[in-house]
Parts: C-alpha cells; sequence; structure tokens
C-alpha cells in the first residue's frame, strides 16, 4: 500500500511539472482585463457617426469629480467619443493655477492626454477669464460655434442675455445648414429642480428664436441634478448639472414636463449622432445607466415625434 501511494505521488508530481506555467506577459494581461472597469455600452457605435460626452457644474475638485472623470474615461476607450461639452460652474471657488489643475487638469488627464477637447460654457461660479483658459476652447469669447460633421453647436452666456447676443444667435441659426443643432448653456430653460428650477425670462427670449430657426436639442445645467424631459415645442431638452456638485433629493417628482430624472448620484452623459438618429446614455459615478435611448429627428416644420427605448 505504502509503495503504491509513493507511485501515485510522484506521477501527480511529475504531471504538475510537465504543465507549462503562465508566462509572465498572459498572467499580467489577465489581470488587466479583472482591473479593468466593467462598462455596459448602449449606444450603437456607428461607423463615422458624431459622438461625445457632457458634464456640467463638475469643477468641484472633490473625490465625486474625480470618480465621475474615471468612469468617463472607462467609457471612452471602448465608445471612442473625441470631445466633451461642459455646461457650465467649470470651476467653482477659487481661480488660480492650482484651482484649474485640481479642478480640470488632474481628474481629465487620461481624457486629456488622449487627445479629447473639451468646449466649455459659463456659469455663474465661473470667471470671465476661462474664456482664456485653452482646454477650454472658447478662444476667449462668452459665446460660439463650432460644428462637429453634420452636428453644429451653439455655444451661449445664460448669465448676461444681451440683445447683441440674441442678434448673434439668430444670425448664426438662419446662416446655418447642419442637419443637427443643438445649442447648450448653464441655466435651464426647463427644470423640476426644486432649487433653482425653470428660468422662464431666459426661456421668454430664446424659445421663439429656437423655433423660428429649427433647433433640436438644447443642453443645460445649474440645477445639480439629472433631467430629460418631454419635447417641448418639438425640441428635445436635457439638463446635466450632477458631474460634480449633487443637490440629493432635489427634483419635483410631481413634473409633468419630465420623462426621466436622476437626483441621487453623479452623472455625465454619453450621445451618439447618425443620420436621423441621436443615441444617448446617461451613466452614474458608479457605473450604473440611468436614462438611455434614441431620438428621431425632427421634420420641419418641427412636431413632437419621438422614438425612445429609454428605461
Amino acid at each position: 500500500m505504502i509503495r503504491r501511494l509513493a507511485a501515485l505521488l510522484v506521477m501527480l508530481a511529475a504531471t504538475a511539472c510537465s504543465r507549462p506555467a503562465l508566462a509572465g506577459s498572459e498572467a499580467s494581461a489577465q489581470v488587466a482585463v479583472q482591473a479593468q472597469p466593467r462598462v455596459d455600452v448602449k449606444l450603437p457605435l456607428e461607423d463615422k457617426s458624431v459622438r461625445f460626452a457632457v458634464i456640467g457644474d463638475n469643477g468641484t475638485g472633490d473625490t465625486p469629480q474625480y470618480e465621475v472623470a474615471a468612469e468617463m474615461e472607462a467609457y471612452r476607450k471602448v465608445v471612442g467619443y473625441d470631445f466633451v461639452v461642459m455646461m457650465g460652474d467649470n470651476i467653482y471657488g477659487g481661480h488660480k493655477p492650482s484651482d484649474f489643475e485640481r479642478k480640470f487638469d488632474e481628474p481629465y488627464k487620461p481624457l486629456l492626454e488622449a487627445g479629447v477637447k473639451f468646449y466649455a460654457c459659463l456659469g455663474n461660479h465661473d470667471n470671465s477669464n476661462e474664456t482664456l483658459y485653452k482646454p477650454f476652447n472658447m478662444n476667449g469669447q462668452r459665446y460660439y460655434t463650432f460644428k462637429k460633421g453634420p452636428v453644429q453647436f451653439f455655444v451661449l452666456d445664460s448669465n448676461y442675455m444681451d440683445a447683441t447676443q440674441l442678434d448673434w444667435i439668430q444670425h448664426q441659426l438662419s446662416e446655418s445648414n447642419a442637419h443637427w443643432k443643438i445649442a447648450y448653456f448653464h441655466h435651464p430653460l426647463y427644470s423640476d429642480g426644486r432649487f433653482h428650477g425653470s428660468d422662464v425670462d431666459l426661456r421668454n427670449l430664446l424659445m421663439p428664436i429656437f423655433e423660428k430657426y429649427g433647433m433640436n436639442v438644447v443642453m443645460s445645467g445649474h440645477d445639480h441634478v439629472y433631467e430629460r424631459f418631454k419635447p417641448e415645442e418639438g425640441i428635445y431638452f436635457f439638463l446635466v448639472g450632477n458631474s460634480g456638485e449633487l443637490r440629493y433629493g432635489n427634483l419635483r417628482r410631481d413634473s409633468d414636463m419630465m420623462v426621466k430624472g436622476f437626483d441621487t448620484d453623479r452623472t455625465f452623459m454619453l450621445v451618439e449622432i447618425s443620420g436621423d438618429k441621436l443615441y444617448f446614455q446617461t451613466i452614474s459615478r458608479a457605473g450604473a445607466t440611468v436614462d438611455s435611448g434614441v431620438l428621431e429627428h425632427q421634420p420641419k416644420p418641427q412636431t413632437n415625434q419621438v422614438t425612445q427605448s429609454a428605461r
């Protein structure tokens, strides 16, 4: 019995020795895969589409901002978006060089190193000198426009909507032949946030212009929540104001405007535009999808037709 047991142990040892050892590079690859954040992309990632991320009220320099930024980088590696639009309140508090470093450069360093561009607008907590900060791509202007393929963005300064800016908006929209027109600025025309709510005066100034020239999408921040609205006069509205700051439980739940709201954590949004479809996905700091769907390009004159697979 003892001899047979000894023989069995020898055979087992020989078998173990005959197995090839896992190469160092393979072992490292396995560890890297396990360490990678898990992403759950709802976008179709169609060929030649326009893809970007949306953040708002982000510039706190606190841990939650960094955690949202880490999720943004994890999704960028899969989605491949190459620019980010910012809804304002880019830098809270002081505006010394160290503030820009801690509240923008450091949290978004992986995105910036990957060549992602950021296009900011001014919020009520921002300093007008931010227009000169090169990574914000404002080129010294309070309001400006830029194009990405079939999409034209109109970036406004909602802190001071004077006659000169209103004339500029009308002129830019009248000259635009873009298939998709997207405006963004800090103060929301529609909001169910208890703290601020809708900016009705700004709405009265801008909505006639947006309706006349066929604005497709309007995005804002200011209220520190996420919200998606029913189309207003055929225009799609989003509020992304919780990429850094958060007002927990701030939404009025009895709203007849809201399609989806989220006020229990920070978020950012991904957008993909392909042909006549705009796909969106809103992701929390923990990586959970809190809203997603697809919107159809509005015909002219605009109607309330919308196809959504929102959850």
